[in-house]
């Protein structure tokens, strides 16, 4: 008696589509990996759209101001580039509350108030707000 062994030993034509799926399966978990760290962000806090009617601002809030030509100014009193690290780290040691809001001159590149804003958490800011513009700008 012989047996069948049913088929013969003939090409499958079939394409194999399990290795696909492998390779699929990695290269999107590497892309899932890899996308959400190349993401650059800058938390900041916007001014309201409709600002509540205006109100003094209390004497306890420290506002950075960016100047063209590397100079500063902190609470209307001049620093220059060098000295603005060492100057927010003296005003922000002290301090419970680590809040600066940052004003940019119109004539000022988006670098120099984003290179500001950096400064300004290396000295130990936590949260960095940015004003309205002003009702006569």
């Amino acid at each position: 008696m012989s047996m069948s062994t049913g088929g013969g030993g003939g090409l499958n034509a079939e394409p194999n589509v399990t290795p696909m799926i492998d390779v699929l399966m990695v290269l999107l978990i590497i892309f899932m990996v890899i996308v959400p760290s190349s993401r650059k962000a800058l938390d900041v806090q916007l001014p309201d759209p409709n600002p509540a009617p205006a109100t003094s601002t209390p004497s306890t809030q420290i506002v950075l101001e960016v100047l063209p030509g590397d100079q500063f100014t902190v609470n209307k009193q001049p620093v220059s580039g060098p000295q603005l690290a060492t100057r927010l780290k003296e005003i922000f040691d002290p301090r419970p509350d680590k809040i600066i809001f940052v004003k940019g001159d119109p004539k000022v590149p988006y670098q120099a108030v984003i290179q500001a804003m950096d400064i300004a958490r290396g000295a130990g800011v936590k949260v960095i707000g940015i004003p309205p513009k002003d009702a006569g700008a």
